[in-house]
């Protein structure tokens, strides 16, 4: 069966574009992030076993992908996008996924040191990877921002720094 004309939807390409979503959107790496959200705000909690769970199934639908394409990195591919941006808001309370979703979406445009070399990985893993990468990167600055503004972390930094508050 075809998908808008683009490819057969076998199980590793619906992974890899999420049943099809990758194609339908002129930036499908935001509708991929836009699915995300909307199951973290509807997940009673995102573990870090459902997360690794999707890493895996991601790496090997996005392997198999890649593979069966003529292109070195076919379109479409919204997984990463997907599983990148529950890893950066892993752990977090609702009210920064706003903040998180906007921040990785930056973070990833970016893509921070060494995204660029990740991305070159073998096949699925690369493609994952620079995106879990990115997650982790956007999780690390979601805390830190947490800590700094709301939970005491701007006072302990004058405290250290022997200013007053």
């Amino acid at each position: 069966m075809k998908f808008f004309g683009k490819r057969e939807l076998t199980w590793y390409g619906a992974v890899s574009t999420m049943w099809g979503l990758g194609y339908v959107s002129k930036s499908p790496g935001t509708l991929g992030c836009v699915v995300s959200f909307v199951f973290f705000l509807l997940a009673e909690n995102v573990s870090v076993l459902l997360i690794l769970f999707l890493i895996a199934i991601g790496i090997i639908a996005v392997g198999r992908y890649m593979k069966t394409s003529a292109d070195e990195t076919p379109g479409g591919i919204i997984v990463d996008e997907a599983v990148g941006l529950l890893a950066a808001l892993w752990g977090m309370e609702r009210d920064f996924a706003i903040v998180g979703f906007f921040l990785y979406r930056i973070v990833d445009i970016v893509k921070p040191f060494p995204s660029r070399h990740i991305v070159k990985l073998p096949r699925g893993v690369g493609i994952m990877a620079d995106d879990i990468w990115c997650g982790a990167v956007t999780n690390i600055l979601l805390r830190l921002s947490e800590w700094f503004f709301f939970k005491d972390g701007m006072e302990a930094v004058f405290r250290f720094l022997n200013l007053e508050a």
